[in-house]
């Protein structure tokens, strides 16, 4: 497998600029890898598929408000940062991305906040638009987070032309997020309601969540033909015990386990044995899943609809079958459904 085989055009009016307007009313494409076969429901229908004892394991990152606005000192230049992870919290240093970064330089202080109550110093060049920061605050390190929260907005994704609102906060944002962490939300659980959450365990379908804070290494484009030379930048993640033997229980139940979301489905696979069972983990993974490869954990799982060339379609494709994700996608361009952060979904069974 090649990155040209990942490529396809995307009408441009497919991308989903808002949410559905109730959760799990999105769209929700079912492909079925034994029959081969591709049925059009709605998301609250994903109850039909599972029975008593099945598990979703669940990603419960929550995205930060990671984009914030400065100004340069002495020019005034509106710079955009873009908060990618805290190097250190004692002395404020944060990997960040910065726009336009032609005009940032080691040495360069930027200020934030109506009333610069915030100020920031370049202090290092990571890679063309990144740098690190050290953040300058008098107050206590709770003070500084919340200041970051106050002066931050949500980092809805930069394809989405139009303004933040204040619905993009609790909307980009799963309803089961607790672990703050990520700059981008794990998409396929932004279908979840509270109502459909209460619907699926009242069926007795179990629950376990994983954490990996998603970060932006998840959504750059690959750009080498060579699939095997591409460098998935690290995110950090949490796989505990209960989270383990919720899984582990129902495998060995054959029971049905299903990763919600290519990141959950990315973070079990990084923490696997021998004899195919989850282990607990606490670390880093830069895991790319990509054709062919052999899946361990989940035996279906609950994906958006991704861009062209991403890692992630590419995970779509080993765990499809490259021809039937072909398929569903030429199927979901005709038939209108919405891509990307705020589209609909797909469960592959």
């Amino acid at each position: 497998m090649k990155l040209s085989n990942f490529n396809f055009n995307l009408p441009a009016e497919l991308l989903a600029e808002f949410p559905a307007e109730n959760r799990d009313e999105a769209r929700l494409m079912v492909v079925n890898r034994k029959t081969q076969t591709i049925e059009h429901k709605l998301f609250k229908d994903i109850l039909d598929y599972f029975d008593e004892g099945d598990v979703m394991v669940l990603n419960n990152t929550k995205v930060f408000p990671a984009r914030l606005y400065g100004n340069k000192e002495k020019t005034g230049a509106r710079i955009e940062v873009f908060l990618l992870r805290e190097l250190n919290a004692e002395q404020r240093l944060w990997d960040v991305l910065v726009d336009p970064a032609r005009k940032i330089r080691i040495g360069n202080k930027l200020y934030f906040g109506d009333d610069d109550s915030l100020v920031a110093e370049v202090i290092d060049n990571t890679t063309s638009r990144g740098r690190t920061l050290r953040f300058l605050y008098d107050g206590s390190y709770e003070e500084f987070r919340s200041k970051l929260l106050e002066l931050g907005e949500t980092p809805i994704p930069k394809y989405i032309n139009r303004e933040v609102t204040p619905e993009d906060a609790e909307r980009y944002q799963t309803i089961y997020a607790k672990e703050e962490g990520a700059v981008a939300a794990p998409t396929a659980g932004l279908h979840f309601s509270k109502h459909l959450m209460k619907r699926l365990e009242i069926k007795g379908v179990n629950f376990a969540e994983v954490t990996l804070h998603v970060g932006l290494g998840t959504f750059n484009p690959v750009e080498v033909e060579d699939l095997s030379k591409h460098k998935m930048d690290s995110e950090e993640m949490t796989i505990d015990q209960e989270a383990c033997d919720v899984v582990n229980q129902a495998k060995a139940n054959k029971k049905r386990v299903c990763a919600i979301g290519t990141t959950t489905m990315r973070a079990m696979e990084s923490s696997v044995s021998s004899s195919r069972t989850l282990n607990p983990y606490t670390g880093w993974t830069n895991k790319f899943i990509y054709p062919p490869y052999d899946f361990s954990v989940a035996d279906c799982m609950v994906t958006n609809f991704h861009t062209p060339k991403s890692t992630l379609l590419m995970m779509i494709s080993a765990f499809c079958g490259h021809d039937l994700m072909r398929k569903a996608y030429d199927e979901a361009i005709k038939e209108n459904y919405k891509f990307y952060s705020y589209g609909d979904a797909m469960l592959i069974l």
